[in-house]
């Protein structure tokens, strides 16, 4: 009845298993779950999930750069995961990079090297423009924040029934695996309950005031993004515009990945991430 919940428990519990504490910090008067992992004394590593992800999300990547000795911090924005969902909280792009500045202060966490997926990028960025003295590398995955409508139904964030999650599942990722249907009436289940939050998160992105392209060129700091070659959410042609627009930009483009990279392709990208971290 509960697959989804069966899921998050084994990957919170492989998390755990790889020496990541869950804690929670009052930010802003908000609740915010986290996760940490790797020795205490590394160097700061704090990555942000997307729209309607969690820091789970990271599960695969960030215990690769816990073990090559990094500190990484997966916090789950307000509205996501275990953090707390208040009604009168906007969930737009802005408000939820305040939080993330916010959470690294509670923290005492002053420099960082910091990492967004998708709408999670999109964050980073904002915080990247405004406290360039507070990131030391910035980390782009799949990310949105550029001023390019969505040529695809945007509804599908939020799926009705089980043919819209299959095509939500044909824009995230090449080949989508068959979803055995009691485990798409779990997913509908929490996205029916959870759908305000994106759509609020949704119609503040979908306004156009928030986007980055201005910005992005005023970024100080190395800047690597990282593209799955099949991405349809943020196609690679959008990795390619940062790119353009960052002079000091590198960008990874890896083959047979889509919008999942981060977690479908992690061992791929690790190497690649942590040449970039340590050079």
């Amino acid at each position: 009845m509960r697959p989804i919940s069966f899921f998050l428990t084994y990957s919170d519990l492989r998390l755990k298993m790889q020496g990541a504490e869950s804690l929670f910090e009052t930010v802003d008067g908000i609740s915010v779950h986290y996760f940490a992992l790797g020795p205490e004394r590394g160097p700061v590593v704090v990555l942000v999930h997307g729209l309607g992800g969690r820091a789970e999300d990271w599960r695969n990547l960030a215990p690769l750069l816990a073990r090559a000795g990094y500190r990484v911090y997966l916090p789950d924005l307000p509205g996501y995961g275990k953090s707390a969902k208040p009604a009168d909280f906007s969930y737009s792009v802005p408000d939820e990079a305040r939080v993330v500045v916010n959470f690294m202060d509670a923290l005492h966490l002053q420099r960082v090297d910091l990492g967004g997926w998708s709408m999670g990028g999109w964050i980073v960025q904002e915080i990247a423009a405004a406290h360039s003295e507070r990131i030391r590398k910035l980390l782009l995955f799949d990310s949105a924040g550029l001023s390019i409508r969505p040529d695809w139904n945007i509804a599908l964030f939020t799926p009705q029934n089980a043919a819209e999650l299959a095509q939500l599942d044909e824009l995230l990722m090449p080949h989508p695996p068959r979803m055995p249907a009691f485990v798409a009436r779990d997913i509908l289940r929490i996205s029916h309950e959870d759908a305000w939050v994106t759509q609020r998160a949704l119609a503040s992105m979908l306004t156009g005031t928030y986007t980055t392209n201005a910005i992005l060129p005023t970024l100080s700091m190395p800047v690597l993004i990282v593209w799955g070659a099949e991405d349809h959410i943020t196609p690679v042609s959008q990795g390619a515009t940062i790119h353009n627009l960052i002079p000091q930009s590198r960008l990874d483009v890896i083959q047979g990945c889509g919008h999942l990279a981060p977690d479908q392709c992690a061992a791929r990208i690790a190497p690649g991430v942590l040449n970039f971290l340590n050079d």
